[in-house]
């Protein structure tokens, strides 16, 4: 089947298969979060992106195959509520931004700077930190060696803008200054992203609006 990326609490994950990595997206908690699980296709080796709420759920799309790793893009707790239970049941490396870490009660094992990578079997994310909507959010790319680019971005880009800064300009200006440099401008219009909450979206398809973005300031 073709994959859109709508999905919805309680319903089923939408799997993604590129050539290298599957994705499967899937919706949970009550502020209807993203967790995306990524397996790596030559290994089998896989990596929880959110462990968002709901660690039943997400333990069943996980599987008896088990994760290597889990990466929380930032420090709100609607993207770490499950992230305990999961972790004591795989056993899973934590990985969060190193400015965010502290604000995550669950141990980062791997405190992410910005252009490090995080490898699981032969696929390499690199992180991109994007300051504004919390001190240490990050980004992760997968550079599709077939094909183009692929980036979850947490809630630092979505379809129609970047994520809530609530109404500190300061904070905003920083956040959308270091999307248009760091996604915008090295990611080509072709590029998927898997954003945090809610439908994806592509570069391409928010890239005239940035202008917009910033003069209506958020």
């Amino acid at each position: 089947m073709t994959y859109s990326g709508a999905v919805k609490v309680g319903g089923p994950a939408d799997v993604h298969e590129l050539a290298d990595l599957m994705i499967s997206k899937v919706a949970v908690g009550d502020m209807n979060n993203n967790a995306y699980l990524l397996r790596c296709r030559a290994t089998g080796e896989q990596l929880l992106i959110d462990a968002a709420a709901e660690a039943p759920t997400l333990l069943s799309l996980i599987g008896d195959d088990g994760i290597t790793s889990v990466v929380t893009t930032h420090q709100h707790g609607d993207h770490w509520g499950a992230l305990r239970e999961v972790v004591d049941t795989t056993g899973a490396r934590t990985y969060a931004g190193r400015y965010d870490a502290e604000g995550i009660p669950v141990p980062t094992d791997v405190a992410v700077e910005d252009g490090d990578t995080i490898t699981f079997g032969r696929i390499v994310l690199t992180a991109r930190h994007l300051v504004g909507h919390t001190p240490g959010s990050i980004s992760l790319v997968y550079d599709d060696p077939h094909g183009h680019p692929h980036v979850f971005t947490g809630d630092c880009l979505f379809p129609g803008g970047v994520g809530n800064t609530w109404g500190d300009p300061k904070a905003f200006a920083r956040l959308i200054d270091d999307v248009e440099e760091k996604l915008f401008g090295q990611l080509p219009d072709e590029t998927w992203v898997y954003p945090g909450h809610g439908n994806d979206t592509t570069i391409g398809a928010e890239r005239p609006h940035v202008a917009e973005w910033r003069e209506r300031g958020w």
